[in-house]
């Protein structure tokens, strides 16, 4: 199928598509759309929408018995961002304005001895950005919105 969508922009087509496969969308997309609770809350490009939650993402897991509440506390603190925290697995990613300050919440977390497992820096996805825009804490939300994409 998405073959066929990639062939029919190649002809000039635009295509309006729905879907929850942000990583699909980031590939196919010209243009996106993230509509939440039937209000459009953002539009622009893949990098543009990217961009508005941070250059960079730290993207941590947290050690089994690290206090998840006192990182995200830390994290608002020396990041002034609000970390995008999955409960059950102990995974946060945290938007940043330059990958620079991924230390800064590293020594933050040392200092509070707040245990972690692993880290990385990358670009924030599409899946980062949904979360930070509608501010849905969880991907089974019954009201997540849903990103509606112009594929140009």
């Amino acid at each position: 199928m998405w073959e066929t969508i990639r062939g029919l922009v190649n002809e000039g087509c635009t295509v309006l598509l729905t879907t929850q496969y942000l990583d699909e969308a980031d590939q196919l997309a010209g243009r996106i759309a993230v509509i939440d609770r039937g209000r459009k809350v953002a539009e622009g490009t893949p990098e543009e929408l990217k961009a508005s939650v941070g250059n960079s993402t730290l993207q941590l897991q947290l050690a089994p018995d690290a206090d998840q509440e006192l990182a995200r506390q830390i994290v608002r603190r020396v990041a002034g961002a609000d970390p995008v925290l999955t409960p059950e697995s102990g995974r946060m990613n945290v938007p940043l304005d330059t990958a620079d300050s991924a230390a800064d919440v590293l020594i933050g977390f040392r200092e509070a001895g707040v245990g972690i497992a692993s880290v990385s820096v990358a670009q924030p996805t599409l899946d980062e950005v949904f979360f930070a825009i509608t501010g849905a804490d969880r991907a089974d939300d019954q009201q997540a919105a849903e990103p509606v994409l112009e594929v140009q």
